[in-house]
């Protein structure tokens, strides 16, 4: 209520005192500004954190190395070795040298071997009838090699032959079994000049036989008598009288 006294009197400021008013006022605006937006932060809602995430963990994939070499489909070895074992079905060759050598007996080859692997490793003695072989020839498992030594043609000697291991085909009625020995009944063969393959062709004789008759030839001589057959290994008095009809002298 404004005094009784005071109601028909007006306030003149003056233009001082109006722009201390109006300073005042607005220092009043502001300072309820600043308020109200302090009290607006104050009850603002606060947003929920987001929840961790669990990322999967995935192991490092190895991918090829591209200098690292990968077989191809259906590639085939390049040892050749290993593809004559593939094609033989053998994984060595065993073969007899026997004659004119410091070490006869059996030997254990790779496949493919030739007969001058085989010479050599048996070590053919000075002298021995080289020429008589075909050193370039491939060897088969059960092959047979004798090494004999040349001699004037009008005297017996050891004669130098490869003696194929593998079984000989029945030979037909009447066909002589070797090369150059007649079909014809009553064709023998000379004991002092026959060679391994015309001694392999008798009845009761095999490759093993026909090379220790050769053998005998070369620690002996000749043959002087059918009889001494029985002193050659393998030859009993039964395998004699098989072979006295067949042979000669």
């Amino acid at each position: 209520m404004v005094p009784e006294r005071w109601r028909d009197t007006r306030l003149d400021l003056g233009r001082r005192g109006a722009l201390v008013l109006a300073g005042v006022g607005a220092v009043a605006v502001i300072a309820a500004a600043a308020a109200a937006h302090r009290d607006d932060r104050s009850v603002s809602a606060v947003e929920p954190l987001p929840s961790p995430t669990t990322a999967a963990v995935r192991s490092p994939e190895v991918s090829p190395r591209a200098d690292s070499p990968v077989p191809a489909a259906g590639a085939r070895s390049s040892d050749p070795q290993a593809a004559s074992v593939a094609a033989n079905g053998v994984a060595e060759l065993v073969v007899s040298v026997i004659g004119v050598v410091e070490h006869p007996g059996l030997l254990h080859l790779p496949p493919g071997s030739r007969v001058a692997d085989a010479v050599a490793a048996a070590v053919a003695r000075d002298g021995a009838d080289l020429a008589g072989l075909n050193l370039a020839q491939r060897l088969a498992d059960g092959d047979q090699i004798v090494v004999g030594f040349p001699a004037p043609a009008s005297e017996p000697r050891l004669g130098s032959t490869v003696v194929a291991g593998a079984p000989h085909p029945p030979a037909a009625p009447g066909a002589s079994s070797t090369p150059g020995v007649s079909g014809t009944a009553g064709a023998q063969v000379n004991l002092n000049t026959a060679t391994a393959q015309e001694l392999d062709g008798l009845t009761g004789v095999g490759p093993a036989t026909a090379a220790a008759i050769l053998e005998w030839r070369t620690q002996h001589g000749r043959f002087t008598s059918i009889d001494q057959l029985t002193d050659v290994t393998g030859i009993g008095p039964a395998k004699l009288e098989r072979l006295r009809d067949q042979v000669t002298l």
